[in-house]
C-alpha cells in the first residue's frame, strides 16, 4: 500500500453506503494492478526489446525511469484534479489514456518512441490511481472500509509475483508473432473494461473545498526530477561531459527554487502543491530521505538483477521472471507476517531492513559458490529472503512516516510521499543501472584476462603458439570489452572483426579454422558472464550500502505510527 492508501483511510465516508460499491472496488483494484504490472514488467522485457529495436543501454534505463519518473510528478497533483473536476471524470480520462499509451507502446517502431510512450503511460496512470482511493473513502461505511482496503494487500501480491512471470511467459510464447508487445496490449482489454465498467458502476465525487492546481510547482519539481535523472541516464555513454555536471547541479539549483517558491505560495494565502510546514518535522523529511534511498536500492536491484539473469547468465525472459518469483513470494510473507507485529513500528522496519541487507549478502554468497552456472534454484533461498525483508520494512513505513502530520497536512504528505516512492524508483534505476554498465567493460576485460592462461593453453593444443596465439587471446579481450560497452549492439566491433581475421589467420587450411573458433567463441562467452558476475557482485554490495543508510537514517522516524511527531511543535 502506498501512502495514498493509509491517508484515504483516515477520511470518513459517507453515511449512505454506494450501491455499487464493491462493483466500483473492484475496478479501482483493476487500475491498480495496470499500475503495478506496467511498472515491473519491463525490467523482464527490456533485453528483448533492446535486442529487436535497437538503441544503446540507456534505453532499457529509460523504459523504467520514463514510466516512474512521470508518474511521481504527475501524482502529486493527480488527487487535485479530481477533487476540483469530479473524480470519476479524471480516472476514466486517466485509464483512457493510460491504455491508449499502451497500445502506443505496443506499436512503438523505434527506441525513442517507445519511451516516449511510456512517459504518456506514467501521466495518465498518475491522474487515474488517485481518484479510486478518493472514491473508496466516500462509497464505504466505516465497518466496511477496512475489508475494502484489505482487498489491496492480496491484490497487490499477487501481481508482484505474478507480474514477472507473465512478463516472461508473454515474451517467450510470442503470441501471434507479437513478441514483448504483448506486455502492453494486454492492457488494452483491461483497460477498456475498466472504462466501460467506470461508466456504469462508478460514483459521482469530488471535493466540496478543493485546493487549487499548483502548476509552476508542478514545472519546477519535473524539470528538477529531469535534471538530475537525463545526466545520470545519458552521461555515461557520452564519458561524462561537463554538461552532465552542469545538469546535475541545476537540478540542485531548482529543487532549491521549488521550496523557496512552495513556501512564498503558502504565506501568501494560497495552495502549495507541498506544504511548506512538512519539513519542519523530523519524522516526515526523515522518511522522505529513507524513503528515497530504499525506494532507489530496491528499485535499480531488480532491473540489475533481471540484466544479469538475461544477458549475462543467457536466461529466457521466462526463466529470468521465475527466477525473480521468490523475491515476490518473500515480499507477500514479510507483509502477512507485519501484520500482528505492527506494534514494534520502527523495530519493526529496522528488523525488515536487517533482514533485507541479510539476504542480498545471500546472493553475494550464492554467486561466489555457484559461480557463472547458478541456477534460480540456488538462488532461491536467498531471494526469498529478501522479499520477507521488504515485506516487513514497508508494511509500518508509511504509517510511520506519516505519524507527527496534522490532518490539514495529510493529503500534501501522502501525495509528496508517494511522488518520492516513484522519483526514488526513477533514480535507482538511473543511478545503478549507469553504475552496472559502467563497470561491465573492465569487469568483462578483467575476466578475459584472468583466463588468458586456459586459452593459451587450449589454442596450443590445436597447434596455435607464437605471434598468432598472442594476437587471439589480445583479440579476445578487446573484442569482448567492446561488445559489453558497445552503444549499439547490432554493430560488430572493430575488434570482433580483426579477431574473426586473427583467428583465420591462424589456421593452416579451413578444416582447421572451425577447432580455434569454438576456442575463440567458448573463452569470449565465459569472459562476458564472469564479466557480468563481477559487476552483479558489485552491485549488491552498493545496494547492501543503501540498506546500511536506509537503517541509520529511520532513527529519525517516530518509534511507533501512533506518536505524535514533537518535533514539528
Amino acid at each position: 500500500m502506498t501512502a495514498a492508501d493509509l491517508t484515504a483511510q483516515t477520511s470518513p465516508p459517507q453515511t449512505a453506503p454506494y450501491r455499487w460499491r464493491w462493483a466500483a472496488l473492484f475496478i479501482v483494484l483493476a487500475a491498480e494492478v495496470m499500475d503495478m504490472l506496467d511498472a515491473m514488467v519491463t525490467n523482464i522485457a527490456a533485453p528483448t526489446i533492446r535486442a529487436e529495436l535497437g538503441g544503446s543501454a540507456a534505453i532499457i534505463q529509460w523504459l523504467g525511469a520514463a514510466y516512474t519518473l512521470s508518474m511521481a510528478v504527475g501524482l502529486i497533483t493527480g488527487g487535485r484534479l479530481g477533487d476540483i473536476y469530479g473524480r470519476k471524470r479524471m480516472f476514466l480520462i486517466g485509464a483512457a489514456g493510460f491504455t491508449i499509451g499502451s497500445l502506443l507502446c505496443a506499436v512503438a517502431q523505434g527506441p525513442e518512441l517507445l519511451v516516449a510512450a511510456r512517459v504518456v503511460q506514467g501521466l495518465f496512470g498518475s491522474v487515474m490511481l488517485p481518484q479510486g482511493l478518493g472514491m473508496i473513502k466516500e462509497m464505504f461505511p466505516p465497518k466496511e472500509m477496512q475489508a475494502a482496503f484489505g482487498l489491496f494487500g492480496p491484490v497487490m501480491g499477487l501481481s508482484s509475483v505474478g507480474g514477472p512471470v507473465l512478463a516472461g511467459w508473454l515474451v517467450d510464447a510470442d503470441f501471434f508473432g507479437t513478441g514483448w508487445r504483448m506486455i502492453f496490449l494486454i492492457n488494452l482489454p483491461l483497460g477498456l473494461a475498466a472504462v466501460l465498467c467506470g461508466l456504469r458502476f462508478l460514483p459521482e465525487s469530488r471535493s466540496p473545498h478543493p485546493l487549487k492546481l499548483d502548476v509552476a510547482g508542478v514545472l519546477l519539481a519535473s524539470l528538477a526530477g529531469l535534471l538530475i535523472i537525463f545526466p545520470l541516464v545519458q552521461g555515461r555513454e557520452h564519458d561524462w561531459p561537463l554538461w552532465s555536471f552542469l545538469m546535475i547541479a541545476a537540478s540542485i539549483a531548482v529543487f532549491a527554487l521549488f521550496g523557496w517558491y512552495e513556501s512564498r505560495k503558502a504565506k501568501a494565502g494560497g495552495d502549495p502543491l507541498v506544504v511548506p510546514s512538512l519539513f519542519r518535522k523530523r519524522a516526515f523529511t526523515g522518511g522522505l530521505v529513507t524513503g528515497l534511498v530504499f525506494f532507489s536500492g530496491m528499485t535499480g536491484f531488480a532491473l540489475v538483477f533481471n540484466l544479469y539473469t538475461q544477458i549475462g547468465l543467457g536466461y529466457d525472459a521466462l526463466k529470468a521472471g521465475l527466477a525473480m518469483a521468490p523475491w515476490s513470494v518473500g515480499m507477500v510473507i514479510g507483509f502477512g507476517l507485519a501484520q500482528p507485529l505492527q506494534k514494534y513500528g520502527r523495530r519493526l522496519l529496522h528488523g525488515g531492513t536487517l533482514l533485507m541487507a541479510a539476504g542480498v549478502l545471500g546472493i553475494l554468497v550464492t554467486l561466489n559458490i555457484a559461480g557463472v552456472g547458478v541456477s534460480p534454484w540456488q538462488l532461491l533461498p536467498a531471494l526469498l529472503v529478501t522479499g520477507a525483508g521488504m515485506g516487513l520494512l514497508m508494511a509500518p513505513f508509511f504509517a510511520i512516516v506519516l505519524a507527527g502530520v496534522e490532518q490539514h497536512e495529510t493529503g500534501s504528505a501522502s501525495g509528496t510521499l508517494t511522488a518520492i516512492q516513484q522519483l526514488g524508483s526513477a533514480f535507482g534505476v538511473a543511478l545503478l543501472g549507469t553504475v552496472f554498465f559502467g563497470m561491465l567493460g573492465s569487469g568483462v576485460a578483467a575476466a578475459a584476462g584472468d583466463a588468458a592462461p586456459k586459452l593459451r593453453a587450449e589454442l596450443a593444443a590445436v597447434q596455435v603458439t607464437g605471434e598468432h596465439q598472442e594476437r587471439i587471446v589480445a583479440g579476445v579481450r578487446a573484442c569482448t570489452h567492446d561488445r559489453a560497452v558497445a552503444k549499439d549492439q547490432e554493430a560488430t566491433p572493430a575488434s570482433c572483426e580483426r579477431l574473426v581475421a586473427d583467428v583465420g589467420a591462424a589456421a593452416p587450411t579451413p578444416q582447421a579454422a572451425e577447432p580455434i573458433g569454438r576456442i575463440v567463441t567458448r573463452a569470449a562467452g565465459e569472459a562476458a558472464k564472469q564479466g557480468f558476475s563481477t559487476s552483479m557482485k558489485a552491485i549488491l554490495w552498493v545496494v547492501d550500502g543503501m540498506l546500511l543508510l536506509t537503517f541509520l537514517v529511520a532513527f529519525l522516524l517516530p518509534k511507533h505510527a501512533r506518536e505524535e511527531d514533537q518535533a514539528g511543535h
